[in-house]
């Protein structure tokens, strides 16, 4: 990747911004590739020495370095593994994950927490990344061979979320907000028999798409979950109003809501796909199926 700094800003943070500091260590694919879209995968691979980020784009993910080379300096106790990347075999090829904060319970299962710099909503709405992320770090844990806690049970999975835009005063007046700029967010485990099908699953998804990409030259389309795309509402609107009273999932919905009410109206807000319009994914120039949907 080429890291470039249209806004000059000091030589500190853009040398900080190219040294390489993330490595997936000896595997095929790790846990956050495998939740992800194969194509994204396979077109970040093959354009890695094209795709070009500016410094002012990476400052709240340099922000999360930043705070995950403090924690990880931190003194701690024996009963607890911090920043260690664990590897175990799935159908012929080696997953790995690196794991923020592994902590041994008096129960003697293991705990796993994993930081993350982020924002209030994400924290308010949940991301279902976040849990399939952790789940498969408990797979790991319980799976892999060699580590400290081999053989041991993941008893419970959490995020602890620095909080980027928290503000004192929404706090003060609304309990549902988060109460300080850090926040700990507990998470379901999945069963275990349907955790082992979904690891499964997801590296004979990746599998299949790489001998297609090599032997036929073929790519796999990005689903709506993958290009985080929000559908096309019809929104209800006072003719003086600046607010939906109502959305809408069709026109027709939006029109019978409305009757014969002459105050209202409807405004059609076209649905995008927003990870590929937000600036979220660093392949979007390089993907035929982006290119397509803009032609829409």
């Amino acid at each position: 990747m080429k890291i470039t700094n249209k806004f000059g800003l000091p030589d500190a943070l853009a040398d900080f911004a190219r040294a390489e500091k993330y490595s997936r260590g000896n595997s095929d694919i790790s846990v956050t590739t495998l939740i992800d879209s194969p194509r994204i995968r396979l077109l970040r691979e093959e354009h890695e020495d094209e795709v070009e980020q500016d410094v002012s784009d990476m400052v709240w993910s340099l922000f999360g370095t930043a705070v995950h080379s403090v924690l990880e300096g931190a003194d701690h106790d024996q009963k607890i593994v911090k920043e260690e990347r664990l590897y175990a075999d799935v159908a012929g090829w080696t997953l790995s994950g690196a794991i923020d904060h592994q902590e041994l319970l008096p129960d003697g299962t293991i705990q796993i927490t994993d930081y993350k710099v982020t924002s209030v909503w994400s924290v308010i709405l949940g991301k279902s990344e976040w849990e399939l992320q952790q789940n498969c770090y408990a797979w790991l844990v319980e799976n892999s061979k060699g580590h400290e806690f081999e053989g041991r049970k993941v008893s419970s999975i959490r995020i602890c979320a620095i909080l980027r835009d928290w503000q004192r005063k929404k706090a003060e007046f609304d309990p549902d907000y988060p109460q300080a700029p850090v926040a700990i967010v507990d998470l379901p485990l999945m069963p275990p028999e349907e955790l082992e099908q979904y690891v499964y699953e997801r590296i004979s998804v990746h599998q299949d798409a790489q001998v297609k990409r090599d032997l036929y030259d073929e790519l796999p389309t990005c689903s709506e979950q993958d290009r985080w795309e929000k559908p096309t509402k019809w929104a209800v609107m006072k003719k003086s109003g600046k607010r939906a009273v109502r959305l809408c999932d069709s026109q027709e919905d939006a029109e019978a809501f409305i009757g014969g009410n002459d105050l209202l109206h409807i405004e059609v807000r076209p649905g995008e796909a927003t990870r590929c319009v937000g600036n979220y994914c660093s392949i979007a120039q390089f993907c035929e199926q982006f290119s397509g949907w803009k032609k829409q």
